[in-house]
């Protein structure tokens, strides 16, 4: 019983972590993005925070021996989820605003499932439909805004991150099945340290302009630590240890409450407008997140059948 509490107070902060202060992360890489090249700015974090995940296992005496299977697998997963899913999110902030970037990525709970329906035949339930489809009609009421297809360059930020939502789709589902480091904290390690040395190379092949730490803004060095702390460290490790004990598609729906947390900072702090269509699909979005975690749901179908429907 102390273990399964203990469990579950572990999987309802790391629920909290991929929530919220993932969704944090959009605002602090659209103000860092503004100074630094995305490549430069993704590598320099994911670098830093997997070295000191090295450092802090070794203090902690966790085995950083893995197989070369598993250091293969962990590459591949980093390529799929940082190097590749995160780094050209990142270059793509450029041209759109946090919040929209955000709520464009709160598609990925379909694709999650419909990649499970096709690559391992998994049936997609009734009420996970539902969820989807609520999730599915508020990005359209958010993205279907005119004033934000409008800005230049969107249209190129909006392919490149849909791109990027498959890639982290299709990672979501190899990490649950793959043979990776039995610690998630290892595993995180060394995920972040090969993308960030990866994002680096391709940030020298660029020929990108690199610049010191003591020439940035005070408001890009705090968002800088932000992220290498809570976004990478942090999170990134709840992020893996859910996607081992809960089902991926569970894990996928912190894409539909990302967009309203990062629409809410970016308001705040970058006066991206939040209207009245926003709130409301918010608000769906919410309810569709509901839907796919639900399981009493199906209790009450089964009133109506006069059978209980198994879960």
């Amino acid at each position: 019983m102390a273990k399964m509490q203990r469990n579950t107070v572990l999987v309802v902060l790391s629920f909290f972590a991929i929530y919220f202060i993932w969704g944090s992360t959009y605002l602090w890489n659209k103000i860092a993005v503004t100074e630094l090249p995305a490549f430069m700015l993704a590598g320099i974090r994911f670098v830093i925070a997997g070295s000191l995940i090295f450092i802090i296992s070794k203090i902690l005496g966790l085995p950083l021996k893995i197989t070369k299977k598993q250091f293969k697998n962990t590459f591949f997963a980093g390529f799929l989820f940082l190097t590749f899913g995160n780094g050209v999110v990142v270059w793509a902030l450029k041209y759109v605003d946090s919040g929209f970037a955000a709520l464009e990525v709160s598609a990925q709970p379909l694709v999650v499932l419909l990649m499970m329906r096709v690559l391992q035949g998994k049936k997609i339930q009734a009420m996970s439909v539902i969820g989807v489809i609520l999730g599915i009609t508020g990005i359209f009421l958010l993205v279907g805004q005119q004033e934000i297809i409008a800005q230049e360059g969107a249209i190129l930020g909006m392919v490149l991150i849909f791109i990027c939502m498959l890639s982290w789709s299709y990672g979501s589902l190899f990490v649950g099945k793959a043979d990776l480091p039995a610690n998630f904290f290892v595993n995180t390690g060394y995920q972040m340290l090969s993308s960030g040395l990866s994002l680096l190379l391709i940030s020298t092949l660029l020929g990108d302009t690199w610049s010191s730490p003591t020439q940035w803004s005070t408001p890009v060095i705090w968002s800088m630590l932000l992220l290498i702390i809570f976004g990478s460290i942090v999170t990134f490790t709840a992020f893996n240890y859910l996607l081992r004990i809960v089902s991926p598609e569970k894990v996928a729906t912190s894409s539909y409450v990302n967009p309203i947390i990062a629409m809410i900072l970016g308001w705040y702090f970058l006066n991206e407008a939040i209207t009245l269509q926003s709130a409301i699909a918010s608000v769906i979005l919410l309810t569709g997140v509901y839907f796919i975690n639900t399981k009493k749901s199906l209790t009450i179908f089964s009133r109506f059948s006069g059978k209980r429907i198994p879960k």
